[in-house]
């Protein structure tokens, strides 16, 4: 979790869930666990380009700040699963939101971006 100075420097709400859910890879890794628990050959499965390392570590951060639930299973070999905690599952209307705008979006003939070298 954040310490108490890291929440004190941080003044925007926005900032501060994107400081948690907006690094590179954690809204597919919180969309896999929306469906259901997930082992970590399952994440590497459902998400071609992610490597086990970047895997790992999206998964310790969002455990780190209470979003993910990591279970172990006292087995040979050891098998661990992923889950999303009550505080994970908040951010559903999140990502509802973005799937609909993505459906708009994937809809829409192509547009001019302001961002986009002009001719």
């Amino acid at each position: 979790m954040l310490d108490r100075h890291e929440c004190q420097e941080i003044r925007c709400p926005i900032q501060f869930v994107l400081e948690i859910i907006g690094s590179k890879w954690a809204i597919l890794i919180l969309r896999e666990l929306f469906m259901g628990r997930r082992r970590t050959h399952e994440f590497l499965e459902a998400l071609p380009g992610i490597s086990t390392k970047t895997l790992t570590a999206r998964l310790r951060e969002m455990e780190r700040h209470g979003i993910v639930e990591r279970q172990v299973f006292p087995e040979v070999p050891p098998r661990v699963e992923y889950s999303l905690t009550a505080k994970g599952r908040e951010v559903q209307p999140i990502l509802a939101g973005l799937k609909h705008l993505g459906e708009q979006w994937l809809h829409q003939d192509a547009c001019h971006c302001p961002m986009d070298p002009r001719p």
